[in-house]
C-alpha cells in the first residue's frame, strides 16, 4: 500500500466493486466521466477483469482512509504508453459525494503522481477533463498540471456539447 498521512492507495479488490459501481453510477459524478450509460454489476465485473486485472497498461488503485481503512474513492494511471512513458491520470473521491476535495483527493493524487514518476519512471502524466468539471480543472491547477490544450465540443452531456480540456505534467 502507498501511504500518506490521510489516505492510502491499495489494489482494487472484488469486494470493492459494489461500492465503486454505486459511485460510477452517481449522476453527479457520471456527467464528468466517460460513462454514457448506467452500469450494472456485470459491466463492473467485466471492467475489473479486463482492465484492473488483465491490462498491463492500466494501474488502478482503491483510495482508502488510513484511519478507518474504508474505501473512499478510486484513482489510476490508464492508457499507459510504456515506450513514450506517459499515462492518463484518473481520480475521484466517492465518500460523502466529495468527488474532488482539498484533502483526500490532493493527497491521493500526490501519492499516485509520485508512484508514476518515481516507481514507474513515467515522463508525463495527462488528463482529459470536460469543461463543465470546474472542480477538477481547479484541482489539476492546484497540482501544478499545465493546461495544454482544449478540443471544442468533444462530449455530449446534459443536452449540449462541452469541450475537453487537457492538462499535463512533466517529471
Amino acid at each position: 500500500m502507498l501511504k500518506g498521512n490521510l489516505v492510502g492507495l491499495r489494489a482494487i479488490e472484488k469486494t470493492d466493486l459494489t461500492q465503486l459501481l454505486q459511485w460510477r453510477n452517481n449522476p453527479e459524478f457520471r456527467r464528468f466521466f466517460r460513462e454514457y450509460r448506467e452500469l450494472n454489476s456485470e459491466n463492473q465485473l467485466l471492467w475489473f477483469e479486463k482492465y484492473v486485472i488483465n491490462d498491463p497498461n492500466t494501474i488502478m488503485f482503491a483510495i482508502v482512509e488510513l484511519e478507518t481503512e474504508k474505501l473512499i474513492g478510486a484513482c489510476g494511471l490508464c492508457y499507459i504508453d510504456w515506450v513514450n512513458r506517459n499515462a492518463d491520470f484518473s481520480i475521484y473521491i466517492g465518500k460523502n459525494n466529495l468527488y474532488i476535495d482539498t484533502s483526500f483527493a490532493i493527497e491521493a493524487a500526490q501519492l499516485m503522481e509520485n508512484y508514476g514518476f518515481e516507481e514507474l519512471n513515467l515522463h508525463r502524466l495527462w488528463a482529459e477533463i470536460y469543461s463543465i468539471d470546474e472542480a477538477k480543472i481547479k484541482f489539476f491547477k492546484e497540482l501544478e498540471f499545465t493546461q495544454e490544450g482544449r478540443f471544442k465540443e468533444t462530449h455530449w452531456t446534459e443536452g449540449k456539447w462541452v469541450d475537453s480540456v487537457y492538462f499535463g505534467k512533466i517529471r
